[in-house]
């Protein structure tokens, strides 16, 4: 069983930035692949980016593309999301989302089997 539990959304401008935490509790938290989806009013949720369980392998949605940055620590079992340049499109609930099949990052929502309960991100223009 996974738990994942996010922090570090809020209120921020335009231009501005944000990082988010993912804290896991499992104890095979290095061989999983961690990714992050949001979900923004009235939309469906999308795919944001993934990180293999070393790390060395990243995927990206273009739409965050040199903005947004995931990194690990499996010492701490924990997942982050530097996010740069935040725009009001950027506002949305953000997921932390887990894949326990040991394999490359994915962006198909349906591969990941374990889910935070989300942080807020809204952004002010």
């Amino acid at each position: 069983q996974v738990q994942l539990v996010e922090s570090g959304g809020g209120l921020v401008q335009a231009g501005g930035s944000l990082r988010l935490s993912c804290a896991a509790s499992v104890r095979t938290f290095s061989r999983i692949t961690m990714g992050w989806v949001r979900q923004a009013p009235g939309k469906e949720r999308e795919f944001v980016t993934a990180i293999t369980w070393g790390g060395l392998t990243t995927l990206y949605a273009d739409f965050v593309k040199g903005r947004f940055t995931i990194s690990r620590d499996n010492a701490k079992n924990t997942v982050y999301l530097q996010m740069n340049s935040l725009n009001p499109e950027d506002t949305a609930v953000y997921y932390c989302a887990a894949d326990s099949t040991v394999r490359a990052p994915r962006n198909s929502l349906n591969d990941y089997n374990y889910w935070g309960q989300g942080t807020q991100v809204t952004v002010s223009s």
